[in-house]
């Protein structure tokens, strides 16, 4: 199984507070793949949220990277992928630039917390919520 991850679930490895933290950090672990979109995102949220320096935010997304395959590059053809995803299943465009990246990455599976989960993208791709309580 080949493993894509949305930002929130990276978030979650730098929140000490939060209960998914050790769920999410479990995940990093096992590996997958990441995109320069959710790079962008996860430095933009280290900053902004959970107020980073600039050299933790570094350090952090360095120790990410560690794990995952990748980034795939933000590239013209995810961007119009993501705009027609975007249009036909109501994704917001950076939902969709993260879902346009995993299909070229060709992964199996979406970890996020924010889609919908069990959805199926392209007849490939399942979005899957690592923190669901079954």
């Amino acid at each position: 199984m080949s493993v894509f991850f949305d930002s929130n679930v990276l978030l979650y490895t730098l929140d000490a507070g939060d209960y998914r933290q050790e769920q999410a950090i479990t995940a990093l672990r096992q590996g997958g793949t990441i995109s320069v979109q959710v790079l962008n995102e996860v430095v933009n949220a280290a900053r902004r949220k959970f107020k980073l320096s600039w050299s933790e935010t570094a350090k952090a997304v360095t120790a990410m990277r560690a794990f995952c395959r990748g980034p795939v590059p933000l590239t013209l053809q995810i961007h119009e992928r993501a705009v027609e995803l975007a249009m036909h299943h109501s994704f917001s465009i950076y939902d969709a630039l993260i879902v346009a990246s995993a299909l070229e990455a060709k992964c199996d599976v979406l970890l996020s917390e924010d889609m919908q989960d069990g959805r199926l993208i392209d007849g490939r791709l399942r979005i899957q919520n690592p923190f669901r309580q079954v």
